[in-house]
């Protein structure tokens, strides 16, 4: 099956869907703040969504993500 996430995007959404924030998802990957915005923007572009939660929303219904950590 083809993923549309690398693995970095999925870990970061991967923590964006439990809540985590920009700030500690990027301490968690050793990874600058901004470093996880461009994934994130860059996810959103690729989906053809409006913001994060809509690619969240989307990645839950395309199984790229769960909610169970």
């Amino acid at each position: 099956m083809h993923h549309v996430l690398t693995k970095k995007e999925k870990q970061i959404f991967d923590y964006l869907v439990l809540n985590y924030s920009t700030k500690e998802i990027a301490s968690l990957l050793h990874i600058s703040e901004k470093t996880v915005r461009n994934h994130i923007s860059n996810v959103i572009i690729k989906l053809d969504v409006k913001g994060r939660s809509q690619a969240i929303v989307k990645l839950l219904l395309m199984n790229e993500i769960t909610l169970e950590k």
